[in-house]
């Protein structure tokens, strides 16, 4: 589909101002500065030639409108890629793309730490599919190369980690599995594109579950494929023949957040560093797992390769009483207890990975709580936290 303006004069342009200008046209749209949400299905031809050529800018409207046009025209710039497209959830994101590049009799190389929905896909659709997996290692690095088979046709990362937040060597996985023309697909949701650019790194898919970071307001499902070479082919292909779409609505909520993305994570990457540190002093905490302190086993990787860190990051407690950790959550009122991250709001949650690693094992000293720093006032913040470690005391005695 033909991009919404001329990207080529965005080029030179810092991420704050392409934020705010890539995807709209006003001149298009009688002078709106948002591009309006176009509902419609069926669209007209002008003429009985122009139909069977196929010549309209669009075709129907589960083949793309103006609105999602416009969301996708920027994700393409910021991404850096051959296209985009969008699908109605982060997970769905990754099993499109999934999907795209492997058939049955592949062999997949998934990484340990992955979200862990990603790896049901793998268990269930892709194994009832005949389609082998094989979990991997995050800081195998280069020593991947030792997992490939002669049927292994795509490697998928996610960095960091999926609620443990290790570091994976993105640059030298991806260099080896081009050296044996292997498609890599990387869940790159906590970076976004303004912090970590895949295919500059070598991957060939970047996913994102826009849920995230670009809706940024929790009130919108969404994800986003963006692929280069020929894996952008197999990508736009399988989409369209499973009839992915997203509702114009969604679409237009996407381009809203993207607006303010970078004012947004500017804040949480500030806030949850100053968040982390001040975690690692107190006496309830073991240990901080956020690739962004200098004393994370990840940080020099991240220094290398990422250009930020977001708000998202957790610490492993020092062992107390499953009861005093109901507490600690149940005292808490500026963090919510929710199964998200990358909105306005702050997030708590606890988590146990034991159940779903398989190439490491998941040993901690202590109870291990998943935190997202919102756009609150980071003092307030550590009000609240101080409130819940009392509770958390209290009930342990």
């Amino acid at each position: 589909m033909a991009g919404m303006e001329d990207e080529s004069k965005n080029t030179g342009m810092a991420p704050a101002t392409q934020l705010v200008h890539l995807g709209r046209d006003p001149k298009r749209f009688d002078g709106f500065v948002n591009t309006p949400v176009v509902r419609g299905s069926t669209v007209l031809s002008p003429t009985y030639d122009d139909l069977i050529h196929h010549r309209g800018r669009y075709s129907y409207g589960r083949r793309g409108n103006p609105t999602t046009e416009g969301l996708e025209t920027a994700l393409k710039a910021l991404e850096g890629g051959d296209g985009v497209v969008l699908t109605p959830s982060g997970l769905s994101a990754v099993s499109i793309a999934l999907l795209s590049v492997l058939s049955a009799g592949d062999h997949l190389l998934m990484v340990d730490t992955a979200y862990r929905p990603t790896r049901t896909v793998c268990d269930t659709v892709l194994k009832r599919l005949g389609v082998e997996t094989t979990y991997y290692d995050p800081l195998i690095g280069a020593g991947i190369e030792g997992l490939i088979r002669d049927n292994t046709r795509a490697i998928f990362l996610e960095a960091p980690g999926s609620q443990s937040f290790e570091m994976q060597d993105v640059p030298a996985i991806a260099a080896v599995a081009r050296a044996h023309d292997i498609v890599t697909l990387i869940d790159n949701t906590w970076a976004t594109p303004l912090f970590f650019k895949p295919h500059a790194a070598g991957v060939d898919i970047s996913i994102q579950a826009g849920t995230k970071y670009i809706g940024g307001h929790a009130d919108l499902n969404l994800g986003t494929i963006s692929a280069i070479g020929p894996a952008w082919k197999k990508v736009i292909a399988t989409h369209g023949n499973l009839g992915i779409t997203i509702s114009p609505d969604d679409a237009a909520l996407g381009a809203r957040g993207l607006r303010t993305l970078g004012v947004r994570l500017a804040h949480h990457q500030r806030a949850a560093l100053d968040m982390a540190t001040w975690l690692q002093q107190r006496p309830e905490v073991s240990r901080v797992l956020h690739p962004a302190l200098p004393s994370d086993p990840g940080h020099t990787i991240w220094k290398r390769d990422f250009r930020g860190a977001s708000g998202l990051f957790s610490m492993i407690l020092k062992p107390v009483p499953e009861q005093a950790v109901a507490a600690f959550f149940d005292t808490l009122t500026l963090f919510g207890m929710g199964y998200s991250w990358g909105g306005y709001e702050s997030l708590a949650i606890p988590f146990d990975c034991r159940d779903y690693r398989t190439a490491t094992t998941w040993e901690v000293e202590g109870p291990a709580v998943r935190l997202h720093i919102g756009l609150d006032d980071v003092d307030d913040l550590k009000a609240d936290l101080c409130r819940a470690f009392a509770a958390m005391a209290d009930a342990a005695t």
